[in-house]
């Protein structure tokens, strides 16, 4: 039987004592975590999808790039099934680095957010931000959802398995 790659399992983190730095530092590992799966994904089994539902990795972290902005940045999101798919010609560098970028405003805003019952200081007229604290837990369950997602789908891609 050959064997399949595995990646060493990474423990949840060992985060502050506060409730911020707990919902932070969960966040950021399932961030971290997804990302991974996504990196160094092959091409083009990374956008294309192995489940009957049409989910493939590509599109699960270009989804979460947009949830990412909206929730934390205020950007308006017309089309979230559209979200589901990468652009042809985005290579899973291209959605990383994307994802990346967007993780890191996202936590230029959260460096300035010291009430976790306050909420998001987001540009959204018309529409309440939700608190901080809200929005890192809907980050969390969002984020841990879809690595679930593609830590089965990069396994039925090529066996690789583990954080």
């Amino acid at each position: 039987m050959p064997s399949t790659p595995r990646r060493a399992d990474t423990p949840p983190p060992r985060t502050g004592g506060t409730e911020a730095e707990t919902l932070r530092g969960f966040l950021d590992y399932l961030r971290t975590s997804i990302a991974a799966k996504v990196e160094d994904a092959p091409e083009p089994q990374a956008r294309t999808a192995v489940v009957p539902s049409g989910t493939n990795l590509l599109g699960l972290l270009n989804h979460l790039t947009f949830v990412e902005r909206s929730i934390f940045l205020g950007d308006a999101v017309t089309d979230w099934q559209g979200t589901f798919q990468a652009a042809p010609t985005d290579s899973a560098t291209d959605v990383v680095t994307r994802y990346r970028e967007a993780v890191r405003h996202a936590n230029e805003v959260l460096d300035g957010c010291a009430d976790l019952s306050a909420p998001l200081p987001r540009p959204r007229p018309g529409r309440p931000a939700p608190s901080v604290r809200w929005a890192l837990t809907h980050m969390i369950e969002e984020t841990g959802r879809h690595a679930g997602h593609a830590d089965i789908l990069r396994e039925l891609m090529d066996g690789t398995t583990g954080r």
